[in-house]
């Protein structure tokens, strides 16, 4: 099989060529432009295209993959909300991701993020590189024995769970459906009274109609005062406009992101030298208590590793015919 992989960068070919050596009946070619109605034309010759959370897998690039006879698109990461579901089942293109390559990474990554934002660690960390070794507007909260309130409790979410159990935390979370591994040291309770009663809000949960801007300013007006809010699942979960509104009511002690709703052009990218097109990234970022990071929750050694291994497998099982559970 001959898969065209987009979007390369350098951590993604070390990855695939090191998981290459157990799957000698694929090749794959990278290039460094990203997939969109421009660039699919580029997989001619292709059985396969890999893509990144951040690719443009819509209909018209679905159209051109189409007929450039592609018949399988290969997501390496577990969100396919920008993949035309609809349209790539009407043209019988397969499309596989990868649920599950390392959940604790990105949990891990969420609390570092509560951490940071609870005891100012970027500021402080500035302020000492400036010889400033005073303390102010540096204090934060014991997240022992507060209230941890985890949006949804798949992989990812109870990997944060276990996280915030271990912190000595009260863990209260909120699913449509009940993890039951989880029911020793965790208690489901309506949106409502996690809003309520949560010191650490973090969001775990997929974006879709009915989670899109989940946080928006009729729920954050529920949320206690002084919490502290941990988006690395989906930036669209979280209504950026009302975020800010929230934050200047001083609803927050602090906000840590690592998705966020104008992300799609910054992901992974230098943009140092330009003037951003949007100002809503820039007007978080000038708010003391806002942390955020460029969606890099996934971003580790053995995350890379089992998304490399599984993106292959899902080849080597569509090559073969055979259904799985990583259909989208």
């Amino acid at each position: 099989m001959n898969i065209l992989f987009y979007d390369a960068k350098s951590y993604d070919k070390e990855s695939f060529q090191d998981a290459l050596k157990a799957f000698p009946e694929i090749h794959v070619e990278f290039t460094k432009t990203d997939i969109d109605p421009r660039t699919a034309a580029m997989a001619e010759g292709f059985d396969a295209v890999c893509a990144f959370v951040s690719s443009d897998v819509s209909a018209p690039v679905l159209d051109i993959l189409y007929k450039k006879n592609v018949k399988l698109v290969l997501m390496r990461c577990a969100g396919f909300n920008n993949v035309d579901m609809e349209h790539a089942k009407e043209l019988g293109i397969r499309v596989m991701r990868v649920p599950g390559y390392s959940p604790e990474a990105v949990a891990e990554h969420a609390m570092a993020l509560a951490l940071a934002c609870n005891r100012r660690i970027y500021k402080a960390y500035n302020k000492v590189r400036e010889n400033d070794f005073s303390l102010a507007g540096l204090m934060g909260f014991n997240f022992y024995e507060k209230t941890a309130g985890i949006i949804g409790t798949g992989k990812i979410g109870a990997a944060m769970c276990r996280i915030c159990h271990g912190f000595g935390m009260k863990v209260i979370a909120y699913d449509v459906y009940q993890n039951a591994a989880l029911k020793d040291f965790v208690e489901y309770v309506s949106l409502e009274e996690l809003l309520a009663k949560s010191d650490l809000i973090s969001l775990h949960c997929p974006l879709m109609d009915s989670t899109y801007h989940m946080v928006n300013i009729d729920t954050i007006r529920q949320m206690k005062d002084g919490v502290i809010l941990v988006n690395t699942s989906r930036g669209a979960l979280v209504k950026t406009e009302d975020l800010i509104e929230g934050i200047r009511l001083h609803k927050f002690a602090g906000v840590g992101l690592d998705v966020y709703e104008e992300e799609t052009n910054n992901v992974f990218e230098d943009r140092s030298g330009e003037i951003l097109e949007h100002s809503t990234t820039a007007r978080l970022l000038s708010f003391p208590n806002v942390m955020i990071t460029s969606h890099q929750g996934f971003f580790t050694r053995e995350a890379l590793s089992s998304i490399a291994e599984t993106t292959l497998q899902n080849a080597m099982d569509a090559a073969a015919g055979k259904p799985s559970c990583n259909d989208v």
